[in-house]
């Protein structure tokens, strides 16, 4: 099967001598386990040594000068992986349409003013582009000079394609990730021949709360740009990244402690402590000895072990967790589901759990909405299926599903098939279950917006046309003015024609909301173009386009809100 990439379909690999590297063996003397590499030496015969070295290695015989220690290990692991030295091309992670809501997701996000600041500016003067990729290696950001990143394009050294070491060998962006280091790759030390003409350097950024990597910067260009300070100028920007993140991370931490200090000092002086969402420690009441640093919270659970054997209580606060001990401890932990929250009705979809609000992708708040109106789970065939259509590919799906987890840890998600395990409360399932009981005043109330607005996933576009659909039938049905009125203010009923037509005849005339429906009606029949309508509803007496009262003055010169696509298809039915 091809790989679709930002360079077009790879061709089809051919198997490398994956023993090869793992036999051969270099004198220790000439080892070197520096990342980096002298670069003052003239670069055209360096070049052609690390050819050299290149095919000797890969063809099993004895070269003649030893590969840094780490450029032979990531061959080693490279290879391992089954990566084609010949030709291979990164496979696209993202599409295009989909990295701009992975990006608005990360953490690096926040750091990149200031590489702008410290390298896009160099980059332009020294033909090099900046890279900024996740942990997993896909690459998020690329600024540069058009004319490189244009040249960059061909081999897919751009946005939204992986290169992590596993999927296309020597690099330093997944090397520096792989050894949790910053690296150098200068020409032929690339595994796969396609990038022989660039060198690059990259240095991983940590998170500051937890030490986990975040992703990679990294500096690349053509092999002759390149400056040998390079490698110690992005090393220096991953420093300041992580120090920009900390000093973030620090002022969160004096917010979560200004705002839950009283449930710290509701204690009355018992031992307990205030957690951040990632179970760091952030101000306590002793208990005999000294809290650690960190708390190992599971998601899930209401008990948490100590150091000394005891087991605390854990209270989950809207950004963090209420540590306190119990008065008597029973012999065993108990357990409970988490409680996982979805406000998905409108633009940007929100996911609480357990009082913790999620980083969130628009992929994955499909992902949980699908999730969500099927209890009993689904596969990744057909999450694939529901997500992108008969294009589908359920790899693409596993994979962001495996992110998924992990944010939500194996308490609230399990697999085969996938399924939430927590406790879910849902917008959008408030609106099914009160339609379902024909609590149209509840439905209405609910339904301020359509379901996950700016997704195209098929299966949540039909499930939002169904649960738009199933309101204006409930709300126009009914001859509660109350529920038809609540559906005219929201989203999907704000445009439709219909609705304010049977306001403005039911409700009575003293009503002020039967003016305003009025008002409003006239409007979108004025933006309608539909002249010959207005006439022939205005001599029937069915609806009013000119004010009789300040009330409907007023809201003549109030614009409407900007509908769906679906309210204003509402408009002809």
């Amino acid at each position: 099967m091809s790989k679709t990439t930002c360079g077009g379909p790879s061709l089809g690999w051919r198997t490398a001598p994956l023993d090869v590297a793992a036999e051969w063996t270099m004198d220790a003397e000439n080892a070197k386990a520096a990342t980096t590499m002298d670069l003052s030496a003239d670069p055209t015969a360096q070049f052609r040594v690390l050819q050299q070295v290149h095919e000797a290695v890969l063809s099993g015989d004895r070269a003649r000068t030893a590969p840094r220690s780490v450029i032979l290990d990531s061959w080693r692991r490279s290879l391992a992986a089954r990566v084609d030295p010949e030709d291979f091309r990164p496979p696209v992670v993202y599409k295009p349409e989909d990295v701009r809501d992975v990006r608005s997701a990360h953490p690096l996000r926040d750091v990149l003013p200031l590489l702008r600041e410290l390298l896009v500016s160099i980059a332009d003067e020294s033909a090099y582009v900046m890279i900024v990729t996740d942990a997993d290696g896909t690459i998020l950001w690329r600024e540069g000079p058009a004319e490189l990143c244009r040249l960059a394009d061909p081999v897919g050294l751009c946005e939204g394609t992986s290169w992590a070491e596993g999927v296309i060998g020597t690099n330093a962006m997944g090397t520096a990730l792989a050894v949790d280091a910053p690296v150098q790759i200068y020409s032929a030390e690339h595994l796969v021949r396609t990038y022989r003409t660039w060198t690059c350097a990259a240095a991983p950024v940590h998170d500051p709360d937890t030490g986990r990597v975040l992703g990679a910067i990294d500096i690349s260009g053509l092999l002759h740009e390149l400056h040998p300070a390079v490698v110690t100028l992005v090393s220096a920007s991953a420093r300041l990244a992580e120090n920009h993140l900390r000093g973030q991370m620090e002022m969160r931490d004096e917010r979560l402690r200004v705002k839950h200090l009283p449930h710290l000092l509701g204690l009355r002086g018992e031992p307990g402590a205030l957690l951040t969402a990632t179970g760091r420690v952030i101000a306590a009441q002793p208990y005999g000895r000294p809290w650690p640093a960190r708390l190992p919270i599971q998601p899930g659970s209401d008990r948490v072990l100590l150091a000394d054997g005891r087991e605390a209580l854990v209270e989950p606060l809207s950004e963090g967790y209420l540590i306190r001990m119990p008065r008597s401890t029973p012999a065993s932990p108990a357990t409970r589901r988490p409680v996982l929250s979805l406000s998905f009705l409108g633009d940007w979809p929100v996911a609480v759990l357990d009082g913790r609000e999620l980083p969130l992708t628009l992929r994955r708040a499909e992902l949980l909405a699908l999730l969500a109106l099927r209890p009993a789970g689904l596969t990744a065939e057909q999450l694939a299926l529901q997500l992108y259509g008969d294009d589908g590919n359920p790899t693409t799906v596993r994979a962001e599903i495996h992110r998924l987890r992990a944010q939500l840890g194996q308490a609230a998600m399990t697999a085969k098939p996938y399924r939430l395990r927590a406790e879910v409360e849902a917008d959008f399932l408030t609106v099914r279950d009160a339609l379902r009981s024909g609590d149209i005043r509840a439905a209405v109330a609910a339904a301020h917006a359509p379901l996950l607005a700016r997704s195209e996933a098929p299966a949540i576009r039909a499930e939002r046309d169904q649960l738009v659909t199933a309101l204006r039938s409930a709300a126009l049905d009914t001859r509660d003015h109350e529920a038809l009125w609540t559906f005219g203010q929201s989203e999907p009923g704000g445009e439709d024609i219909e609705v304010f037509e049977r306001l403005v005849a039911g409700l009575p005339a003293h009503d002020p909301r039967q003016a305003v429906a009025a008002a409003r009606l006239a409007w979108l029949l004025t933006e309608d173009d539909d002249t010959e309508g207005i006439s022939r509803r205005v001599a029937s007496g069915r609806a009013r386009v000119h004010p009789r009262s300040p009330v409907e003055a007023r809201a003549l010169r109030v614009p409407p809100a900007a509908g769906s696509a679906a309210a204003r298809a509402g408009r002809r039915r």
